[in-house]
This record gives C-alpha cells, sequence and structure tokens, in this order.
C-alpha cells in the first residue's frame, strides 16, 4: 500500500513558489485592470486589495501544488510542466467556475464566458510555470527538503 506523506519543508518550497509566481501573475493583472475584480471577492473595488486576495491565493496554491505534485516535481522540465497543467487546471476551476459564482455571476464554462476569460488563462499559465520552475529551483537549495 502507498504512503502518502506531506513533508513540511516542500509545502513551505510551494509557498514561497507560488508568492514568487503570484507576484507575476498579480502586476499581470494589474496592467489589465482586473484586481478590482479579485478583490470584488471581499466586497473590496480595491486594487489593493485584490492584489492581497490575489497573493494569499497565489501562497496557498502554491502549497497544495507541492502537496500534490511536489513529489513528481523531480526537476526543472516536470516541474514546468506540472505548473503550466496546474495553471490551467486552476483557471478552469477560479476563473471559470469559483469566482464567477461567489460574485453571483454563475459558473462561465460557455464559449462566451470561455472567451471573456482567454487573458486569465495566459495569467494562469505563467503563475503555473514560474511555480513549477520557483519549486523546481527553491527544493534544490532546500537542504532539509532532500
Amino acid at each position: 500500500m502507498a504512503k502518502f506523506k506531506v513533508e513540511v519543508d516542500h509545502v513551505k518550497t510551494g509557498a514561497w513558489a507560488g508568492l514568487i509566481g503570484g507576484v507575476v501573475f498579480g502586476a499581470m493583472m494589474g496592467a489589465l485592470g482586473f484586481l478590482p475584480m479579485v478583490g470584488a471577492l471581499i466586497g473590496s473595488s480595491s486594487p489593493v486589495a485584490g492584489f492581497l486576495v490575489h497573493i494569499v491565493i497565489s501562497v496557498g496554491l502554491g502549497a497544495l501544488f507541492a502537496v500534490f505534485f511536489g513529489h513528481a516535481s523531480t526537476d526543472e522540465i516536470h516541474a514546468v510542466v506540472l505548473g503550466l497543467l496546474y495553471g490551467f487546471i486552476w483557471w478552469i476551476l477560479g476563473a471559470l467556475f469559483i469566482m464567477p459564482v461567489w460574485l453571483g455571476m454563475g459558473p462561465m464554462l460557455g464559449a462566451e464566458g470561455v472567451a471573456m476569460s482567454l487573458p486569465s488563462l495566459w495569467g494562469h499559465l505563467v503563475f503555473g510555470f514560474i511555480l513549477g520552475l520557483m519549486y523546481s529551483y527553491l527544493q534544490k537549495g532546500c537542504k532539509s527538503c532532500a
């Protein structure tokens, strides 16, 4: 029977990688004017609030990446591919389902919703790429993660 083990140092590494990816993705969102919509998740229209919410989510998603994909992120290539897949999954879950439902718009899974969310897809893929790359890089520097 396979044993599932979560290492705290791996989760910390994932959180740091998520922070780095989140800052880049957050800057992209800011440039596109999307941060007030993220702020609306907590009842604010402030881009600063939106950025902070985005960063908290990014750190959490980075930690979850480590839990679910960290063991398979054995080198930069695997980590980046898994990060891109992870970013795509969270585009579907977050941008097309969770966020619009939370904001009272309902799921955006139809052609029109997907088309409106394409800029967000690029952001999620950039986030996933950076998350995977930084996770791999930071894992190599983590002496207790070996």
